[in-house]
């Protein structure tokens, strides 16, 4: 257990920190279109078109 504690654990904690800082670093890299939030209100009066 102390080698979990000292080792494992710690090296999950720092793989799951990088993978989100890569994750919301990619973004600046995005087209801007793909930047900008969802367009909620057309999907939302397309499925009353319908």
């Amino acid at each position: 257990m102390p080698f979990f504690r000292q080792y494992i654990a710690p090296l999950i904690i720092f793989a799951i920190f990088l993978f989100t800082l890569v994750l919301v670093s990619s973004r600046a890299f995005l087209p801007d279109d793909m930047v900008a939030p969802a367009p909620v209100g057309a999907i939302l009066s397309h499925r009353f078109i319908s």
